[in-house]
C-alpha cells in the first residue's frame, strides 16, 4: 500500500502538466483566431484605416478604438498562454528559458499598448514618428515588443530543432520564424523607403508571430500522452 501511494504523485503530476499545457495551447489558438477576426472587422469600420499603408495601432484611435485596445490585451493573454503551454514541455534548457522570457516580454508589451494611444500621422509624414508622450511610449513599447517576440520565436525554434520536443512542429515553426524576420526587415524598409507599405509590412510581421503561436500550439494541443513529447537533449 505504501509503495502504491508513493508512486501516484510521480505518475499523476506529469499528466496534470500535460493537461494544463494542452489547455493553455487551446486558449492560445483561440486567442490568435479572435485577434485576427477582430482586426479584420475593425478595418471595415470608421474611420476606415488602410491595412496597406497605415499601422495596425491606428485602429485603436477612433470611435471603435476601445475594441482594438481590448484586442491588444487579448494578444497579451494569447502570448502568455503560449508561454505556459511551452513551459510544460521537456526540461527547461537554456534556449527554452531564454525564448520563453523573450516571448513573454513581447506579449506583455502588447498589453501595455492598450493604455498609450499612438499618434496618427498627418498627410505627407513618412515613417514611424511620434509627437506626444503617449505616442512615444506606444512606439517604443511596440518596437520592443515586436523585437522581443520575434527573437523569442527564433530562439524557441532553435530549441525545437536541437531537441526531441514536438518534432511535428519544427517545420511550421521554422516557416513562420522566417516570415516574421522577413516582416521586421520589410518594416524597417517601409519606415524609410516604402512608407506606403508600412501597414502591410507590420501585418506580415504579425502573421509570422501569430502563425508561429497557432502552429506550435496546435501540436501541443494535440498531444495525447508522454510518447508525443521527447526529452530535450
Amino acid at each position: 500500500m505504501t509503495v502504491t501511494q508513493a508512486s501516484l504523485p510521480r505518475t499523476t503530476a506529469p499528466r496534470c502538466a500535460r493537461s494544463s499545457g494542452r489547455t493553455a495551447a487551446q486558449v492560445a489558438m483561440v486567442g490568435v483566431v479572435v485577434y485576427v477576426l477582430v482586426d479584420i472587422v475593425l478595418q471595415f469600420l470608421p474611420p476606415h484605416y488602410s491595412a496597406i499603408s497605415e499601422a495596425e495601432s491606428n485602429l485603436a484611435v477612433g470611435p471603435f478604438g476601445w475594441i482594438m485596445n481590448l484586442n491588444f490585451v487579448g494578444r497579451m493573454i494569447t502570448c502568455i498562454a503560449a508561454v505556459v503551454a511551452l513551459s510544460t514541455l521537456g526540461s527547461a534548457g537554456v534556449l527554452q528559458r531564454i525564448g520563453l522570457w523573450l516571448f513573454f516580454i513581447g506579449g506583455l508589451s502588447s498589453g501595455v499598448l492598450a493604455f498609450f494611444p499612438t499618434d496618427i500621422l498627418v498627410a505627407g509624414e513618412r515613417g514611424l514618428t511620434a509627437e506626444s508622450v503617449a505616442g512615444t511610449i506606444h512606439l517604443t513599447v511596440a518596437t520592443i515588443g515586436f523585437l522581443a517576440a520575434l527573437a523569442g520565436i527564433c530562439v524557441l525554434t532553435a530549441w525545437l530543432s536541437r531537441s526531441r520536443v514536438l518534432p511535428r512542429s519544427r517545420a511550421v515553426a521554422s516557416v513562420f520564424s522566417v516570415l516574421g524576420v522577413a516582416g521586421i526587415l520589410f518594416l524597417g524598409l517601409s519606415s524609410t523607403v516604402f512608407p506606403g507599405l508600412l501597414g502591410l509590412a507590420e501585418r506580415v510581421c504579425l502573421l509570422g508571430i501569430l502563425g508561429w503561436v497557432f502552429g506550435v500550439c496546435r501540436t501541443v494541443a494535440g498531444l495525447v500522452d508522454d510518447r508525443d513529447v521527447g526529452k530535450t537533449s
